[in-house]
């Protein structure tokens, strides 16, 4: 995901985005350490999210990129920074039991005179109980603020731009499924099939390449479909069993998750009513998803449809979806559940997910939906019905 994939004015109205929470938080540093929101500010993209990195934002002039001294060249050819803004902690101090690279972020805000209130987002997979510790040791008069999900929020509403790449994501998504159908036989390998579907998902379709998704397929069968994120076992796909597989096409690290469900055999009664209510469970929240209603109103239609089944679902039922890396391609923000008041936005993406799970079988048919004037548009076109295949 190279910056240019978006304007300079795109990436202005990012950061005063991002400046704008900081303000409010009462923020005046900003360390970004989620490989989503790095990119989002500055276009980085590597696979280097498993050694310290960062990106730094204050109240003026542009962010500076953080990172070990290996992938200094990366961010050079993927960010629009300026290079005296591209900083590099020692390379020798990679996994070195006497040296971390936060004691360099010390010496870099310390030589760029930035100064706190400083946020950090403290619950976040990429920034440890190591790094606070260090920092809070190297500048010990500084004020530490949480400022997990800052920059996230700022990314809720996705532009013309983002949208158009989730949409190359869905038609990724399109094919890898049609691939998945055109593939499964009984007795066939499972790990073979997964294997066509994501060759197919990084080969593309219609000029479109992919790229890698931030999750594994999942791709549960029988009593294992009874889990809900259970990838898949060296074993074949067998008569009398329901596999749902969860997948996303990936454009510049924008998805579009999709997750539908094939049978081997005839869809016995129990497990067509339960498709039933699953298809119109998500056709009566994805109508309902129009600006002004909150998260939790358009998740009620998917529990008040369960409920008129006899059916009580327990879990959240969607989330928003967009950029994201390893190890989840969600944006950790709102949640489509119960208590969540948040209204939605034209333009906001979610990834809605009224999955079935019982003690003996689990059934996935999920879209990702964009929020426009009229209510959520689908952006894959996917078939929700249970595939038969044998």
């Amino acid at each position: 995901m190279p910056a240019s994939d978006f304007s300079p004015a795109e990436y202005a109205t990012r950061l005063a985005r991002v400046r704008a929470r900081m303000d409010r938080a009462g923020i005046a540093t900003l360390i970004v350490t989620d490989p989503s929101n790095m990119a989002w500010i500055t276009g980085y993209d590597g696979w280097s999210f498993y050694v310290d990195q960062a990106v730094i934002v204050s109240a003026k002039g542009e962010p500076i990129w953080w990172g070990r001294t290996q992938d200094k060249a990366g961010a050079a050819q993927t960010t629009w920074l300026a290079p005296d803004n591209l900083t590099d902690w020692p390379e020798a101090w990679v996994q070195h039991p006497d040296h971390h690279p936060y004691d360099h972020m010390v010496e870099l805000l310390q030589d760029r005179e930035l100064d706190g209130p400083i946020g950090v987002e403290m619950d976040n997979y990429y920034f440890s109980a190591r790094c606070l510790e260090q920092l809070r040791a190297g500048l010990p008069r500084a004020e530490f603020l949480d400022a997990t999900g800052l920059v996230n929020w700022c990314r809720a509403v996705k532009s013309d731009a983002e949208l158009g790449l989730m949409r190359q994501a869905a038609r990724l998504s399109e094919h890898m499924h049609q691939v998945l159908r055109e593939n499964a036989r009984i007795e066939g390998s499972k790990a073979a099939l997964v294997a066509e579907v994501q060759a197919a998902g990084v080969r593309g379709v219609d000029g479109i390449t992919g790229d890698y998704p931030a999750i594994a397929p999942i791709a549960p069968s029988g009593v294992e479909a009874s889990a809900s994120h259970i990838t898949w076992v060296e074993r074949p796909l067998a008569q009398g069993e329901a596999t749902y597989f969860e997948i996303s096409g990936c454009k510049s690290r924008y998805h579009c998750p999709t997750s539908r469900t094939l049978f081997a055999g005839k869809v016995p009664a129990d497990i067509a009513r339960a498709e039933a209510v699953v298809i119109e469970a998500s056709a009566e929240a994805i109508a309902a998803a129009k600006p002004g209603a909150t998260c939790e109103e358009v998740a009620e239609h998917v529990y008040a449809a369960f409920r008129r089944a006899g059916i009580e679902k327990g879990n959240r039922t969607g989330y928003p979806v967009g950029l994201s890396y390893p190890p989840d391609w969600g944006e950790r923000t709102m949640s489509l559940r119960p208590g969540d008041t948040t209204p939605l936005e034209v333009g906001m993406t979610f990834h809605l997910m009224p999955g079935l799970w019982t003690p003996d079988w689990g059934i996935a048919i999920t879209d990702t939906f964009v929020v426009t004037d009229l209510g959520g548009e689908r952006l894959a076109n996917v078939p929700q019905e249970i595939h038969q295949f044998g």
